[in-house]
């Protein structure tokens, strides 16, 4: 794939989040594609592929987009590009089932590149940079950064995660603490060992502050 067709879905893309909160910007995509290229260095796949979805995962995010719309549009654009069908496909597939909240119930879904593509979002998830993001999305959907009196839960459906209202450290506890345990490729479990080390302590750290033990 030329340079002039990565720069043009770059642009692409760049419209398309302007909107977003900063957690789900254009720098998380740069940030998602930095990962995704030292991942596929250690662990190979097919780089236009893991490019692709690494740059166009978050434009179906059913956050902010009608995901179904988004989809269809993102098809439309890699045809008009005159990339392959296989490559369209896989593409496609990767960005449709790389969400967490799809898992809860299961995608079916898998590649070496998906596994990359989804290690590499899950990084930015994770560690200081995705502390940031969770209290950012946090205080878009004003949620309560803390309650001691409303636990965390386990999710049993992609519905039910997606209506969460939850505080966002109990985030932490839902989502962002188990992904180190759920990274696909050595690589993405090596990269998430330090940022998951980071989470704990900051946790104490703010349970401190909060109990007033300092």
């Amino acid at each position: 794939m030329t340079k002039k067709y990565v720069e043009s879905i770059e642009r692409w893309v760049k419209h398309k989040l302007e909107l977003c909160e900063p957690g789900h910007d254009w720098w998380h995509m740069e940030r998602v594609h930095g990962n995704a290229r030292i991942i596929q260095e250690r662990e190979g796949g097919n780089w236009e592929i893991i490019q692709l979805a690494s740059l166009l995962h978050d434009v179906a995010d059913a956050k902010f987009f009608d995901e179904d719309k988004a989809m269809i549009e993102i098809k439309q654009l890699l045809e008009d590009m005159e990339i392959s069908d296989l490559i369209i496909k896989s593409v496609l597939g990767i960005v449709k089932n790389m969400s967490f909240s799809k898992e809860v119930e299961g995608n079916g879904f898998d590649s070496l590149e998906y596994r990359i593509v989804q290690d590499a979002d899950r990084l930015d998830a994770i560690g200081a940079i995705g502390i940031a993001r969770a209290f950012s999305y946090g205080g878009l959907k004003k949620r309560t950064m803390y309650d001691p009196a409303i636990k965390p839960v386990e999710y049993k459906s992609t519905e039910a995660y997606r209506k969460s209202e939850s505080p966002t450290i109990n985030h932490f506890y839902e989502k962002l603490l188990r992904l180190k345990d759920k990274m696909k490729t050595e690589t993405g479990k090596l990269m998430a060992a330090e940022r998951h080390r980071f989470m704990e302590v900051y946790l104490e750290q703010f349970y401190n502050e909060w109990e007033g033990n300092l």
